[in-house]
């Protein structure tokens, strides 16, 4: 049973789960007179969206009141079905940046005004499976909205699902594909030869450095351990170290940060696998 506490508007009310925990329900009428302490009717609970702080649940309040419900009911149905197929815990704030995204994506498409993405080469590269999902959320909003969006757009959903797979922001997620593309140059630069980018090892590799950052732009490093396997590692591979190197200096010059000694290692070892054929 779900009180209401809140009528948002006809279609959106905010209720309180069985945690006590605010969430906000949507449901065609679901809000039509209705007012507060009223028990909402289960028949029309469309969707149950749980929020995991008051300020998330405000922006979402506001967005579902200034925005079209059929483009929140994509929206969410677009986020529902990247998360199943994911099968990844997501940040539910994904609910509020990519609807709000797609909705004015929408808009300005109606108006003539779409953006080109000058990240979607490095996008289609770096997250496939992400890219692909946002080529079917496209899908999905011409064939339910009649709405053709660009292709470009396929790559800011992209971002967006990796934003919410990071815990990230979006920003951070664009300044991370630069990074990746800036590091990989560094690299091929290095070693004078064009990476196997199907495989398992150049997967890996990329992985790592979306890892590596988001502890960049979150301020965290990793802390230093083991200073025996370091130094085996630094010794044994010193050609990848000297490139790890080179990637340290360009960090330390860009962002004035350093590479521990833990990252060097890792950096080294997957420096050292994307190259060994």
């Amino acid at each position: 049973m779900y009180k209401i506490t809140k009528i948002i508007n006809n279609n959106f009310v905010c209720s309180v789960n069985e945690k006590g925990e605010e969430v906000i329900l949507r449901g065609l009428g679901i809000g039509f007179g209705k007012k507060s302490n009223d028990v909402a009717e289960e028949s029309k609970i469309e969707k149950i969206y749980s929020m995991f702080s008051q300020s998330m649940l405000n922006k979402l309040q506001s967005l579902v009141d200034n925005i079209p419900l059929e483009h929140i009911k994509v929206c969410t149905e677009i986020i529902d079905e990247i998360k199943l197929k994911l099968n990844k815990k997501l940040n539910e704030n994904i609910y509020i940046t990519l609807t709000d995204h797609l909705s004015f994506a929408i808009e300005r498409q109606r108006l003539k005004l779409e953006y080109k993405n000058a990240l979607l080469w490095d996008i289609k590269k770096f997250y496939q499976i992400e890219y692909q999902m946002g080529l079917h959320a496209l899908d999905m909003i011409k064939e339910k909205l009649g709405v053709t969006l660009m292709e470009d757009e396929a790559g800011f959903i992209a971002l967006h699902i990796v934003n919410a797979e990071l815990d990230t922001n979006i920003s951070d997620m664009m300044n991370i594909t630069a990074l990746i593309t800036d590091i990989l140059e560094l690299t091929r630069n290095y070693y004078k030869i064009d990476f196997d980018e199907d495989s398992l090892h150049f997967e890996r590799f990329i992985t790592h450095l979306k890892y590596f950052g988001q502890r960049l732009f979150q301020n965290k490093t990793v802390k230093d351990d083991d200073f025996q396997l370091q130094k085996m590692i630094k010794t044994s591979y010193s050609k990848d170290y000297q490139c790890a190197e080179i990637i340290n200096s360009y960090i330390k010059e860009k962002f004035n940060r350093e590479l521990t000694g833990e990252e060097m290692m890792f950096l080294t070892i997957h420096l050292k696998r994307i190259t060994m054929n």
